[in-house]
Parts: structure tokens; C-alpha cells; sequence
């Protein structure tokens, strides 16, 4: 059965379209939210005795004299403090004013990071995930280098680096919302995500292009489109119970994990799951669509 994937590919390229549009709007918009890992501050993450709402640990952080302060709830009574960066002298003075002020309480974890480090780490990691593109697109090219009719070999490096920025892209717009609305950071944590992200997105495009390059060798069909869709016909099942089987796994650490885990967890199943859609009815469609332009 025919899937006509290639055939309706304007659909798939509306879709994908929407998709970049509306993270595109978002970080422009509503911005990043960043984490302590990239701006520099304190975390601070204590657990109450008694009921304490978010407005009231608000309050009185700041009327002990630290502004802009962020305060979330992990649980029905703890809580995450993100306050400029604290010496050991202002942390304890902290925890001592709360704990008259609200009474027992016990200290879940505490993180303080300078703000050079922190515009270290976000320079770090965004020329961390360029070179990283970067070395697998000439990686791709050069693989695919005995296949260059009808496509030049590194057409298909330039569209495995388009679809993994496509993934990665509506994963940034995707937190770009949570941040806003519900106060997700994105930190080293995010990094992490992003770059197993990419290994996974590009690992699918790669085995879609693998078997259009065996296709093509052995001739397997008539036109160009017609290999490209048998390509995407043979791979769907791999790809897709491949997906399933590592979403089921990362819905579950969702679900069950802890708060530190929680938003690594989720950005892998936005990714992955744009990924997969992506290296099938994205990435191939638009190895087609190139071709049909240069003619």
C-alpha cells in the first residue's frame, strides 16, 4: 500500500510550516527562560512543615532584600528559590529568617553559579551544538558521496541538518511556552536533551536516506519520487515502533520521575517525536522537492 508521503509533501511542509512559525513567534515573544546554569544565581530548594503559599515565601524573601527573586512549588509543600547569587554567609541567613519566619524546614538541595560561568556554559553550549551539526553534515555528505545522481551527496548532509534544527526549533518554542506560562527553565539539562535529540532525529533521517541510497544503486524504481516514497514505505515501521518503544520509556520517567528530571523528560518526547515525523515526512519530501526545483 502506498502512503503517496512524497505526493502530498505541501502538507507535510504546512505542517512543519506552522510548527516553526509558532516557535519562532514564541522565543520572540515571550522569550527563554533560563536557567541558573546560563544567567548565574542561587537555587535554593527547601521543604516546608506547615502550609506556606508561593506569595507569602515571595514576601518575605524579598523583605529580607533580595529582588527579582522566582519562587515554584515541586510538591504541596516544597518549594524552588532562584535569587542572585548568594555567599555561604547570605544562604544560611536565608534558611535562618524562613525558618522563623514559617518555622521547620529542610533544605532539599542548594546550587549557586556565577553569572561569568554562566555566559561560559551558554557560549559553550551553543558552539557545542553548531560544531556538532556541523561535523555530521559533512559527515552525511561525504557517506553519501557514490550517490550523486540524482542528488549531489551533500544535498543530503544540508537536509539532515534542516530537519534536526526543524526538531530542535519547535523543542526550544515548546519551553519557550512552558517557561512563560509555568516558570520551565532551560538549563545544562536542556543542553543535554538537545543533543541527544539531535543524535536520535539525525539517526532516523540517515536510515530513511540509507535505504534511498540502495534504492537508487540498485534501481529499484522507475523516478526518483517513486524511490524516495518506497524509501519511506520500507523504513515507517522501523522508525516508528523504534519511537514508540523510547517515548513509552520517557512518559514514564515523566510521570514517575522526580522535578530534576521532569523537563529533560519531557523536551526528549517533544523532540523525538517531532524527529520521527520529521526524517519521514519532512527530511525525504523535501530531497524531492529540491530535485523538482533544479529542474
Amino acid at each position: 500500500m502506498t502512503l503517496n508521503i512524497v505526493k502530498n509533501r505541501k502538507i507535510w511542509f504546512a505542517i512543519s510550516g506552522i510548527l516553526v512559525l509558532a516557535s519562532l513567534l514564541s522565543v520572540s515573544f515571550l522569550g527563554i527562560k533560563f536557567g541558573i546554569d546560563f544567567t548565574g544565581g542561587s537555587l535554593t530548594e527547601i521543604e516546608m512543615q506547615g502550609e506556606v503559599s508561593v506569595a507569602d515565601l515571595r514576601t518575605h524573601v524579598e523583605s529580607v532584600g533580595y529582588s527579582n527573586v522566582a519562587v515554584q512549588t515541586t510538591n504541596n509543600n516544597g518549594f524552588i528559590i532562584r535569587t542572585k547569587d548568594l555567599s555561604e554567609t547570605e544562604h544560611q541567613a536565608l534558611l535562618a529568617s524562613m525558618t522563623e519566619k514559617f518555622g521547620e524546614l529542610e533544605e532539599m538541595r542548594f546550587d549557586s553559579i556565577g553569572p561569568v560561568i554562566g555566559d561560559e556554559l551558554r557560549q559553550t553550549a551553543t558552539v557545542g551544538i553548531v560544531v556538532t551539526l556541523l561535523l555530521i553534515a559533512s559527515y552525511v555528505a561525504f557517506a553519501f558521496r557514490k550517490v550523486s545522481e540524482p542528488v549531489k551527496s551533500w544535498k543530503y548532509g544540508t537536509l539532515t541538518i534542516v530537519a534536526a534544527f526543524h526538531d530542535v526549533l519547535i523543542t526550544v518554542g515548546a519551553f519557550s511556552v512552558l517557561g512563560h506560562f509555568y516558570g520551565w527553565e532551560i538549563g545544562t539539562a536542556f543542553v543535554a536533551a538537545t543533543l541527544t535529540i539531535l543524535g536520535y532525529s539525525i539517526n532516523d533521517t540517515v536510515v530513511v536516506f540509507d535505504r534511498a541510497r540502495e534504492n537508487l544503486l540498485r534501481r529499484a524504481a522507475d523516478t526518483f519520487d517513486e524511490t524516495i516514497e518506497l524509501s519511506i514505505t520500507q523504513t515507517l515501521t522501523r522508525s516508528i515502533n523504534t519511537s514508540i518503544t523510547t517515548l513509552l520509556a520517557l512518559v514514564a520517567i515523566f510521570l514517575l520521575g522526580g522535578d530534576s528530571t521532569r523537563p529533560f523528560a519531557l523536551a526528549l518526547i517533544i523532540g523525538i517525536a517531532v524527529g520521527t515525523y520529521s526524517s519521514l515526512f519532512l527530511a525525504s519530501p523535501l530531497l524531492v522537492e529540491w530535485e523538482k526545483r533544479k529542474k
